[in-house]
């Protein structure tokens, strides 16, 4: 198994929106991608909430079977289609995979 971990902070105003809004449109563009290809075991998108403690703005928590699955999921059109947008909005990201 697989896990990729990835955060991001969101850039105050960029791309004709407030933070908060790119927050969201990263929020839903990641959601669409739970299903792309076979082998993702767990895809979980989350945002900061109120009250705990976070240093980034929006995670995604995923597992894959394999690297291979996880290549397949990295070379997906509908995930490169989103790259443009998070590299337009995003100010820090940090990404962590490892095997269990």
């Amino acid at each position: 198994m697989l896990q990729h971990i990835v955060m991001w902070k969101i850039k105050a105003g960029a791309d004709g929106s407030s933070r908060e809004a790119n927050i969201a449109k990263a929020r839903s563009l990641l959601e669409a991608c739970a299903q792309l290809v076979p082998g993702i075991v767990k895809f979980e998108v989350a945002t900061a909430q109120p009250g705990l403690e976070c240093t980034y703005d929006l995670v995604l928590n995923s597992s894959f079977t394999d690297r291979d699955a996880l290549a397949a999921y990295q070379g997906h059109p509908s995930h490169a289609a989103l790259k443009p947008f998070m590299r337009a909005v995003v100010l820090e990201r940090q990404c962590m995979d490892y095997e269990t």
